[in-house]
């Protein structure tokens, strides 16, 4: 048995899905090749993904910069999309805004103790990229 799907939600799945190819192909070759996930799928399996590389999409909000305590620059924020927000932290100097659409990678942990607070779902990013400020000449 066939099943059809209306033309609006095939054309939708596709656009997606060509998106999604079209990213990982101008994204630079430093993001792995783990399947992108959605913020809910992630926080929905915290524990299978616990320490585990992950690549998920989605919208920057509440920048924090920051010095560790070794003097680095630190960054973190919230990436945000319909279904949920986890917390990103990285080192170095992040190249994003507050409303970026972004790519993150990096090892996310379903909780993390410091001192007496514990933090829960948070990446810890090792690749950002903005996907507001892709080369508008490598899109269709």
């Amino acid at each position: 048995m066939t099943v059809r799907l209306p033309r609006a939600l095939f054309i939708a799945s596709r656009a997606a899905s060509l998106a999604t190819a079209l990213l990982l192909a101008v994204a630079p070759t430093r993001l792995s090749t783990a399947g992108m996930l959605e913020i809910t799928e992630l926080l929905s399996h915290a524990d299978q993904y616990d320490k585990q590389l992950v690549v998920v999409v989605g919208r920057v909000t509440d920048m924090r910069i920051a010095t560790n305590r070794e003097g680095q620059p630190a960054y973190g924020f919230l990436l945000k999309d319909v279904s949920g927000t986890v917390k990103v932290v990285g080192l170095g100097k992040a190249d994003v805004r507050d409303g970026d659409q972004v790519i993150v990678e990096g090892i996310f942990s379903r909780l993390r103790q410091t001192g007496r607070a514990i933090i829960y779902n948070e990446i810890k990013a090792s690749v950002i990229r903005s996907l507001d400020r892709l080369n508008p000449d490598l899109i269709g």
